[in-house]
């Protein structure tokens, strides 16, 4: 790959790719490594310092051309942490250092190369690119790239964003690994949290019941597939494994321990009971904690199968989904959490409903429905300006530029629901690529990313 003046893409990725960015860290030494480069390419920067669980953060905003009072914006906006890399040992490729990318065939390996720094770098050269051509001149719109952080932890980087009011954009491209697809709708996404309490008198006894030698306990270990929620048909979650079995015991039978998935938004691969089988819950009790988990398992099926009533057939699967992610058993209650998906032709009433029927249904068994996250679907028409735009541009590059859609979200939610048409695009693979320890990105891609980005640019700002 080619450099473009002074810079090195590659040298800039590797240095991208070094700065740990997860969950459990900070974007700020990235943002201020950012800003500088930004600045040498004679771009107007601007930091936004936040913090997160009290964790400094920080958003990195860069204009072509200093911001004027009541201009419109062009929005590229990619977002700058990565999930966790897990055991270092796995990223083979990277001598077991998710952080030091590695070239190898074409291809750049590491942490966050597909999701979506390296995305973000080709915005960067495309600005870069733009500005310094001595005819540019941007007068219908003014380009901004953002770099936000906690995509992974809620998206708070793009709602700072938002809530400052830092952009008044008219058209945005949202950094997504698409393969360089267009796409133009997503799936909403909620996070959900049921806890559901043992009574008193079923502590009492779990207690006895645990300080006895003459207790018989027998445990099951269920087996699945792990896969995203986003896409739950390609995985087996071992958690619904679990409800399953629970369905066939006797409501009085007392659950010593339960445990299922690490992630609301992941299909767990394995899930685990230890029931005691010589010791009934009196029914004078009350509702069991069996009784009560039958119940749940119950109102989520009721739930799916409802939400199978409301298909959108550009979606695969074509309708909603809600997925048991995490089970979880504390001192004094079992927690139960996942997450659905949301296609964009259900209607916001429709989907209050399902929360409605989740609020009630808990609180008549004595549980707490808890609604964690909530991300709206979106969709902008496959006809727009936008659309059209980047369509015959990726055209020209000789890539195919039909629409697609996906099942997971996004910042384009957010930003859609503030009148800013959204698409989102991004080099490299999704499926069997990300938030996997052999990450990847093309080197020919991320040329043609750069091309697409500058052309965009000069066909909407100038």
């Amino acid at each position: 790959m080619e450099k473009s003046g002074a810079f090195d893409f590659i040298e800039l990725t590797r240095q991208m790719v070094s700065f740990d960015t997860s969950p459990q860290s900070s974007t700020v030494d990235l943002v201020n490594f950012l800003s500088k480069v930004s600045s040498d390419m004679g771009l107007d920067v601007e930091i936004q310092n936040e913090s997160q669980h009290g964790q400094p953060q920080a958003n990195i905003i860069i204009r072509a051309k200093p911001a004027v009072p009541g201009e419109t914006h062009f929005l590229l906006q990619s977002h700058l942490d990565t999930v966790d890399p897990g055991s270092y040992g796995l990223w083979r490729k990277n001598q077991s250092n998710p952080f030091d990318a590695v070239i190898d065939n074409g291809f750049i390996y590491g942490l966050g190369v597909a999701e979506v720094k390296v995305d973000f770098l080709c915005k960067l050269f495309a600005m870069y690119n733009s500005t310094k051509k001595s005819q540019q001149v941007f007068k219908n719109l003014n380009p901004v790239l953002i770099g936000t952080f906690g995509e992974e932890t809620g998206m708070q980087g793009a709602l700072k964003i938002i809530r400052k009011n830092k952009i008044n954009a008219r058209y945005a491209l949202i950094s997504e690994p698409s393969d360089l697809q267009i796409i133009n709708a997503a799936k909403g996404f909620v996070t959900v949290e049921i806890r559901i309490p043992f009574s008193k008198e079923e502590l009492a006894l779990k207690y006895r019941q645990s300080q006895s030698a003459e207790s018989s306990t027998q445990a099951k270990i269920f087996s699945g597939q792990a896969a995203h929620s986003s896409t739950p048909h390609l995985g087996e979650n071992a958690a619904v494994k679990l409800f399953e079995y629970l369905s066939t015991l006797p409501e009085q039978t007392l659950i010593l321990d339960m445990d299922a998935g690490s992630r609301f938004n992941m299909i767990p691969h394995q899930a685990s009971v230890e029931i005691d089988i010589n010791t009934e819950v009196p029914a004078r009790f009350g509702l069991s904690m069996i009784a009560k988990l039958k119940k749940i398992y119950q109102l989520i099926q009721n739930i799916e199968a409802d939400m199978k009533n409301y298909l959108d057939v550009e979606f695969e699967p074509k309708y909603s989904t809600v997925s048991i992610g995490v089970v979880r058993m504390y001192e004094d209650y079992i927690l139960v959490g996942g997450s659905c998906r949301i296609v964009p032709s259900v209607g916001h009433e429709v989907y209050e409903k399902w929360i409605k029927t989740f609020y009630s249904s808990c609180a008549e068994i004595g549980a707490e429905f808890h609604l964690q996250d909530y991300k709206r679907p979106y969709r902008v028409n496959s006809k727009s300006i936008l659309v059209k735009a980047a369509q015959d541009e990726m055209h020209k590059l000789g890539v195919d530029s039909e629409c697609r859609t996906m099942a997971s979200a996004n910042e384009s939610s957010l930003f859609s629901r503030t009148g800013i048409e959204c698409i989102c695009i991004g080099v490299g693979e999704r499926e069997g690529n990300i938030h996997t320890p052999q990450e990847k990105v093309s080197l020919s891609q991320v040329e043609i990313a750069i091309k697409f980005y500058e052309r965009m640019i000069e066909r909407l700002c100038t």
